[in-house]
């Protein structure tokens, strides 16, 4: 699961980038008197326009590396808490304690890879629109850690932890609730299967966890910016509704991504399962 969720987590990354440029320009969007675009593909197209290409992967490296990690991370602790929980005869877990699993590996993704790489992502896609004063990813990283130290990295701690337990107790966990569903009902997983039940769970992570995403965004902003400021900065601009601000662009991107993600991490473990149990029975046989 460790090599599985992180290959996955890189793949999806990658590819549904653009999406998630887009969503945090969004969220980062405040023009008083005027109205966020809502067509992601509109603001894909201005981007490109004015900006060229490169500017749709501003912070993408950051974001991969961040993802191999956190989903890494995330697939591990989920399946290391769901194997101490699972029901002895039929190897599934209950509703709530798949849930709880996922919000056990979202904390733990939050704490050692989604907080500082979101943070640097947010940072770079924000100075783009604004200062420009960040070179480079690296670049990024030397001016946060020297003007506001190992803090300035995990701006945003809280709100990010928050949407990472929740996102990931509702993805991980509505997935696997669904999957447990189906393999009691004699449903056959197969790709197509994992792709549908992927992106189903991703509708339902976006829309559950959206405010803390938005949350999460305006405080790791170039300008730093804490938790609090950033909820009264919102309730500022847009009211209750800003906390949805983005919903439409994120989802289109888990819905790709949750397909990609979990079909990936399916059948990069279908490969290597096989590989480690023959490993374990020769270390045995010694």
């Amino acid at each position: 699961s460790l090599i599985s969720g992180g290959i996955a987590g890189g793949i999806e990354a990658a590819v549904t980038y653009p999406f998630e440029f887009v969503k945090t320009r969004v969220q980062l969007h405040s023009e008083p008197g005027s109205k966020p675009p809502r067509n992601p593909f509109r603001i894909v197209s201005q981007v490109y326009k004015k900006e060229g290409f490169r500017a749709l992967y501003k912070g993408c490296g950051a974001l991969v590396v961040g993802s191999v990690a956190k989903d890494a991370v995330r697939f591990l602790s989920f399946d290391t808490v769901k194997n101490a929980f699972k029901d002895p005869h039929t190897g599934t877990l209950s509703p709530g304690r798949n849930m709880l699993s996922g919000m056990a590996a979202g904390v733990v993704a939050s704490i050692f890879a989604v907080t500082p790489t979101e943070r640097i992502k947010t940072a770079l896609i924000d100075d783009a629109r604004n200062a420009h004063r960040y070179q480079s990813t690296l670049h990024c990283i030397k001016l946060i850690l020297r003007e506001d130290g190992m803090i300035g990295i995990y701006r945003g701690f809280v709100g990010t932890t928050l949407k990472q337990a929740t996102a990931t107790s509702f993805r991980m966990g509505s997935y696997n609730i669904i999957k447990d569903f189906q393999e009691v009902n004699n449903i056959p997983q197969n790709t197509a299967m994992n792709f549908i039940n992927g992106s189903a769970a991703g509708v339902i992570t976006t829309l559950c966890t959206q405010p803390f995403d938005c949350i999460k965004t305006r405080s790791q902003s170039a300008r730093a910016t804490t938790t609090m400021e950033a909820i009264s900065s919102i309730i500022k601009d847009d009211g209750i509704r800003g906390f949805w601000r983005g919903t439409i662009m994120r989802l289109g991107r888990t819905v790709l991504s949750g397909g990609v993600l979990f079909t990936t991490a399916e059948s990069i473990a279908k490969v290597l399962n096989p590989i480690f149990a023959t490993t374990s029975h020769v270390e045995a046989a010694l």
